[in-house]
Formats: C-alpha cells, structure tokens, sequence
C-alpha cells in the first residue's frame, strides 16, 4: 500500500510538472512596447539668437548684400517615412542692406512689409536620411509663404545633431518677380529678378513626443 501510494504521489508530480511546462511553452511571452516611432522621428527647435538669413540680389551697378531676422520655428522628421511638418518663421520687417532709403523703398513698395510682416516656410517631405547623430545631406520639399502669396519650393539642406543640439544651412534662389513681387529696377538701375537666399538655423534636439 505504501509503495503503491509513492508511485500515485510521483505520478501526479510529474503530471502536473509537465502541465506546467506546456502552458508555459505555449504562453504567448509579454509584449514589448515598440520604440519605432521613437527612434524614426526628430523634432527639433529653433533658436532665433542663433540663426539667420542672409540674401544677395545682383544689379546693373553692384551686387546688394542684407539679412533678415528669424522668428522662430519648430521641425519635425520621420526619418522612415521622410514625412515633415513645422515652420521657419522670418520677420520680413527686419529686412535690411545698409542702405537705408534702399530699405525703406524695399519695406514700403517692394515687400510691403506692414502687410505681409512675416515669411515662412513649411517643410512637407524630405529625401535622403536624416542621422539621428552627425552631418546629413538631404533635400526638403515644402512651401515659402511670402507677400501674401504660397510657393513650392525645394531646397538641398546640410544639417549637423550633435547631442541636444542642432544646426543646418541651405541656399536657394527665390524669383521674386516671377512670384508677383514688384522690380525695383528702373531706367537707370537693373536688378535681377532673383535673389538669392543663405539660410543658417541653429537650435535643440528635443526629445519624441
């Protein structure tokens, strides 16, 4: 009777041992939070202290070298995708060439800055990958507001991240005539009809949302 109640005891042990190992293997394991967006996406901001534009027009008499202010902004890439949104936002108040009555005729006639006192841009799509650490070449696709009107524009951008901290440039031409902005060119004095524009932004790498 004893040893026949042994076996029972070990037999049940081992039934249910086995049991156990069965749910266990066939458990589905715990699920783990995916990181992708996370790691797929970069916001970053902008600091107006440390950027700038800059801008050159060509004419009949000399090359006429100014600057415009940044505003502020904020970025935000999907590295997968290449999905884009924000803005970069420029006062267009701010305009400048050292030339004072130049400037003034610029902000009253040619830009009317007292109605359309800001530019800005909004990125749609970038080509090419932006690293999550080091320098980037890419090319950003969005559209530049300014003097009331909305344009395409495509624009190749370099870009360094470096921890928490960022900067870019890019450089592209803006035909400003051929948008419906005013020629300043008269009988004696001949401008381009395009300026050309350097973008220099800096700013922080914020974390995901």
């Amino acid at each position: 009777m004893v040893s026949l109640g042994w076996k029972a005891t070990t037999a049940g042990a081992i039934a249910a041992f086995g049991c156990g190992l069965l749910l266990s293997a066939t458990a589905s394991p715990p699920r783990l939070q995916s990181s992708q967006t996370s790691t797929s996406e970069i916001f970053l901001t902008v600091d107006p202290a440390q950027s700038k534009v800059h801008w050159t027009v060509d004419s009949s008499l000399h090359t006429v070298h100014g600057s415009f202010a940044v505003k502020g902004g904020s970025l935000h890439f999907d590295r997968d995708s290449g999905r884009a949104s924000g803005e970069i936002v420029v006062y267009a108040t701010s305009g400048e060439s050292g030339n004072n009555s130049r400037d003034a005729r610029m902000h009253k006639e040619i830009l009317e800055t007292a109605k359309y006192p800001d530019a800005v841009f909004k990125p749609t799509q970038i080509e090419g990958k932006v690293a999550p650490s080091g320098p980037s070449d890419s090319t950003v696709h969005g559209v530049f507001s300014i003097h009331g009107a909305d344009h395409d524009l495509i624009a190749p951008v370099h870009a360094e991240l470096t921890g928490d901290h960022w900067k870019g440039s890019t450089k592209f031409e803006v035909p400003y005539v051929k948008w419906g902005i005013k020629d300043p060119s008269n009988f004696l004095l001949k401008v381009k009809p395009v300026v050309n524009v350097e973008l220099e932004l800096s700013g922080e790498v914020k974390a995901p949302k």
